[in-house]
């Protein structure tokens, strides 16, 4: 203010007129310090203005809670986890350091967004949360981290299924691990691996061992669909300082829903194509001292041409070494459909084999030449029940009895309302 007086004495003013003049530099001064305070330049996503005329923020905030800022040897499954208040959008970009736009979808509560594949290791990215309220003004928040260094221990993950193949209604997805997965680490494992099917079909994941897990819908795939799952393993924490060595990615399709249903009673197979009885078959069953297996199993495998030699696991006086023809595996304890010309003559009357299901030669053949793996069979009324664990057994169990295999726990479509069950195919 000294100065500012001296000034205008200086500047040939009267004293008379000082006091006033004073209080104009003043004034003038107050004036020039506020506009370099809300004048031009950036300002802050939290910055309120203040006085007429002045800029409010944005109604909208955002924050990064993970990956935090700086962060190092962050997983390269991570997440973007963020919250955001009075947002009525959010959007999230995530760039790696040569600033190329990483790939990803945001979850559906709104609160994390998930990259479509593991992240590079031992790279920098930089995530950008954007919200943005009812006032159209958006707020943002940034975070810059690198990820972990190529792990040393991998587990390999694989598809028992190869892409484009044609599977039967009753095809469990199954994927193995290279590894026991500790029960603690399913959960996550689960979590990153995905099913979608075309139409919508509801199902679950059931791990039948530390290193196999398998998914099947909560009723026959429906007939004609395509079915693609995803596991997104690499870079993901498995226990014991492993981690998943790579993603996988295949798609499959369901072919025509064709069933087939054996009944002790009556000795008889009824093949039913989507719906529709076309074919009665005549069958021998296993004989009382190796009686076939009740229940639902599926086709794991054709074989044209093979040998059954059970000589060292029934001894010389019960083995037997035989051609089959027309062979397709329903258990891995060895219960076949094949063609027996030997017992065409008691077919539909008597049950002589050691437990599988005699056809003629001419049924095998169409059977064969109709039937792909993963359509399912069932088996009535023999004196001994399936033991779940011996073939794909995945459909020998009720509903409510695999989803306890889930390391999720189940949340039924009708609570979420994002898919519709299907109907099983009449047998």
């Amino acid at each position: 203010m000294r100065a500012g007086q001296d000034v205008l004495i200086r500047g040939g003013r009267s004293r008379r007129g000082g006091r006033r003049a004073l209080a104009a530099a003043v004034l003038a001064a107050a004036m020039a310090l506020t506009s370099a305070c809300t004048g031009g330049g950036d300002k802050p996503s939290s910055w309120q203005g203040g006085g007429d005329g002045g800029e409010k923020a944005p109604k909208a905030a955002a924050t990064i809670s993970e990956p935090a800022a700086d962060a190092k040897d962050v997983p390269a499954t991570t997440a973007i986890t963020f919250t955001t208040t009075e947002a009525q959008q959010t959007a999230v970009e995530l760039k790696d350091s040569a600033g190329k736009v990483v790939d990803g979808t945001l979850a559906a509560d709104g609160k994390s967004w998930q990259p479509a594949d593991a992240l590079a290791y031992a790279e920098t990215y930089t995530a950008t949360v954007t919200a943005t309220g009812d006032d159209g003004k958006p707020a943002t928040a940034t975070s810059s981290f690198t990820t972990m260094a190529k792990p040393a221990n991998q587990v390999r993950v694989t598809s028992f299924l190869g892409d484009n193949q044609v599977v039967g209604v009753a095809m469990p997805l199954i994927v193995k691990f290279g590894r026991a997965i500790p029960p603690d680490y399913r959960d996550d494992m689960q979590r990153r691996m995905t099913v979608t099917a075309t139409p919508a079909q509801e199902g679950i994941w059931r791990w039948i061992s530390p290193t196999e897990v398998h998914y099947r819908p909560k009723t026959f795939w429906k007939a004609n669909s395509t079915v693609s799952y995803q596991v997104r393993a690499a870079g993901l924490p498995l226990g014991d300082g492993w981690y998943g060595r790579s993603d996988l990615t295949v798609d499959v399709k369901i072919g025509p829903s064709f069933v087939m249903t054996v009944d002790n009673r009556t000795k008889r197979m009824t093949v039913t194509k989507d719906g529709k009885a076309i074919k009665t078959i005549l069958v021998s069953l296993g004989k009382k001292s190796t009686p076939s297996s009740s229940g639902t199993m599926v086709v794991i495998e054709k074989l044209r041409h093979t040998v059954f030699d059970t000589m060292e696991e029934l001894g010389p006086e019960e083995g037997y070494r035989t051609e089959i023809d027309y062979a397709q595996r329903l258990t891995w304890g060895g219960e076949f459909i094949h063609a027996a010309p030997w017992s065409e003559g008691v077919q539909g009357r008597t049950n002589v084999s050691h437990g599988c299901v005699n056809v003629s030669m001419k049924d095998g053949n169409w059977l064969f030449a109709n039937t792909r793996m993963g359509d399912p069979i069932t088996v009535k009324g023999t004196e001994r029940k399936l033991q779940n664990g011996n073939g794909w057994t995945d459909w020998n169990m009720s509903w409510d009895e695999y989803v306890k295999g889930s390391a999720l726990p189940y949340e039924p479509a009708g609570a979420t309302g994002d898919v519709t069950p299907s109907p099983e195919p009449t047998a």
